[in-house]
């Protein structure tokens, strides 16, 4: 399955397009992250790690998911 990938410092953005159902959720909890009308339409530097899990973890289909980079 397709995926892209936003990394932002110690988290990154998964996003699977083929998984998404346009909910809108995204855009209308993190506006200045998430704009359809953009490219790249994710700007994972408009907010911090913790505002992207927390939005993430709103989003219905799954096609938003996140990963934090491990301590070595």
């Amino acid at each position: 399955m397709e995926t892209h990938e936003y990394i932002n410092g110690e988290i990154t953005v998964i996003w699977q397009p083929q998984k998404c159902i346009h909910s809108t959720v995204c855009v209308k909890t993190l506006p200045k992250v998430y704009n359809p009308k953009e490219r790249p339409w994710i700007k994972v530097e408009n907010a911090t790690p913790q505002e992207l899990k927390n939005q993430i973890d709103l989003c219905p289909s799954g096609a938003l998911s996140y990963k934090f980079k491990t301590q070595q």
